[in-house]
């Protein structure tokens, strides 16, 4: 199997994915970061999330995906989605979870949230950081785990990544993308 690995998140400026509901709410909902988020969707040949995450785009259905969930302990296909396998790691590897989807080789786009962010935190090749400088979410749900005792920057620096050239998604809002690569 031949992956390469890429993790997609946008995030407020105190480093939240969701507000205190663990709900993405329209403020850190961007037009720029969208376009972006599902082209790089449409590349991959594999979608990884939890169940309380899912870009809820027009060509989500055509995409292969892994549900990380604790609710079942067999590789299973998800009875609401053909193209998703039910996967939980404690019990079955990654490859396992891939060969049971049929997916071999490509490009992994994980999507969230915070602990499955954190499962793949040292096989990413490139971690897509999108910020939304105005955007403040108290109580929110951090990206990682280790958020907000500590920012996106510092979690991803302390696993070998380095920070790229931003660019910039939505010039009115100040909203950016970063790659950090190894």
């Amino acid at each position: 199997m031949s992956f390469r690995f890429e993790g997609y998140v946008i995030v407020s400026a105190d480093g939240m994915l969701a507000d205190a509901g663990r709900v993405m709410p329209d403020s850190l909902k961007f037009e720029g970061d969208k376009l972006f988020f599902e082209q790089a969707l449409d590349r991959a040949a594999l979608i990884v999330h939890g169940r309380n995450s899912h870009e809820q785009q027009p060509n989500s259905p055509k995409r292969k995906r892994l549900i990380l969930t604790r609710k079942t302990r067999d590789l299973t296909v998800d009875p609401e989605m053909p193209n998703a396998t039910l996967w939980n790691p404690e019990h079955a590897s990654f490859d396992a979870a891939c060969a049971f989807a049929d997916v071999a080789s490509g490009t992994v786009a994980v999507i969230g949230g915070p602990v499955v962010f954190d499962l793949f935190m040292d096989r990413y090749d490139t971690f897509w950081l999108s910020q939304a400088p105005h955007v403040r979410l108290p109580g929110g749900e951090g990206c990682f785990v280790d958020v907000p005792q500590r920012t996106p920057q510092e979690v991803l620096a302390s696993h070998g990544m380095i920070p790229g050239a931003p660019y910039l998604l939505d010039a009115a809002h100040e909203v950016t993308v970063t790659p950090w690569r190894r």
